[in-house]
């Protein structure tokens, strides 16, 4: 079973997640950031991930904080389920439509991190959520995940949308990426044998 369980305690924000990569999309989510937890939401069910997250950060402060560290956090818990890629698909790409706005996003699981943003928000808050934030917590992710992340804005004008689009078509690329090839499920999708 492709599962993690990730701990993440700093003096900013206490993190418990559990993920399941072959799961139906159930997700439980209190991150104490309202907007992150409907993302997040819509990210375990387009994706068909199971994702129960609780944190206590310092958002007296602001949010930047716990939404960095749910980033990172999520983003081991993709590496640990992964274990050695073994048999996945690796790529996964999708261009997802919004009402006006329209998102493409595409991923490479190969070991290396790197993340392409290119979207343009045109408010810096979607209600108390600074939209700035939303570039902070995929840094994390692929930081943590170790894969290759692109994110593009192709239209769009409104911020929620774009940034729920961007979820939205985030997880529809890493279920494509993270699915078991059938045809090469014991073998390692690189031609170095390793990812």
């Amino acid at each position: 079973m492709r599962t993690a369980q990730i701990t993440r305690t700093t003096k900013e924000t206490d993190i418990r997640l559990t993920l399941n990569l072959d799961g139906t999309g159930k997700s439980e989510i209190h991150s104490g950031v309202g907007f992150l937890d409907h993302m997040l939401t819509l990210f375990a069910k387009h994706g068909r991930f199971d994702l129960d997250l609780t944190c206590n950060g310092d958002t007296e402060v602001d949010d930047h904080h716990s939404v960095e560290d749910i980033g990172i956090a999520l983003g081991q818990a993709f590496e640990q389920a992964l274990g050695d890629k073994r048999g996945i698909v690796r790529y996964g790409s999708f261009i997802l439509p919004m009402d006006e706005t329209l998102i493409l996003s595409a991923v490479d699981i190969s070991g290396r991190s790197y993340l392409n943003y290119d979207l343009q928000i045109p408010t810096q808050k979607v209600g108390t959520f600074d939209t700035e934030l939303a570039e902070e917590f995929f840094l994390g992710f692929v930081r943590n995940a170790n894969l290759t992340l692109h994110l593009k804005q192709l239209e769009g004008k409104n911020s929620h949308h774009i940034i729920e689009g961007t979820f939205k078509s985030f997880g529809r690329t890493m279920k494509q990426a993270v699915a078991i090839d059938e045809a090469y499920r014991d073998e390692i999708p690189s031609t170095k044998g390793v990812l």
